[in-house]
């Protein structure tokens, strides 16, 4: 089994896909535009030609789909999205610290990268696209925090 988290946007799907897969290393395998949909869809509006209607990163054996949304469809997306987030885990400190830096630049940084008493590098942060983000380090056997 595998469960991939799909990421909704509002126009902004193409941008910050190709923005996660730079920070994250990860490939996009699949972006078809609405204006690629077969006759017959039932959002054919002309400015929804370029929105993505599905969008696939694979990052090593990882995946994130997206997609873009308007208001008529998702009722909800033109709010800050709430109650998840997208959560990173990796054995190195730096490549953690390098993720959590890239991804909140243009966005908010809620919980400052730094050591926590389960981890030596944790941080939380809202993305430039209204993503919310955890970034953790898997701490090494035997790893003790300092404080």
């Amino acid at each position: 089994m595998k469960i991939v988290t799909s990421l909704s946007f509002r126009g902004q799907c193409a941008e910050a896909f190709a923005f996660y897969a730079k920070v994250l290393g990860g490939k996009i395998t699949a972006a078809i535009p609405y204006g690629d949909a077969p006759p017959g869809m039932p959002i054919s509006d002309p400015k929804y030609k370029t929105w993505l209607m599905h969008c696939w990163l694979d990052v090593g054996d990882q995946a994130i789909m997206g997609a873009d949304m308007d208001v008529g469809w998702a009722p909800n997306i033109d709010k800050p999205k709430n109650g998840f987030d997208v959560t990173l885990h990796s054995t190195s400190i730096e490549e953690a610290r390098r993720w959590f830096d890239q991804l909140s630049a243009g966005g908010t940084a809620n919980m400052p990268f730094g050591e926590t008493f389960w981890s030596p590098g944790f941080g939380g942060l809202v993305d430039k696209f209204g993503v919310p983000w955890m970034v953790n380090t898997i701490p090494q056997e035997g790893w003790k925090p300092k404080g």
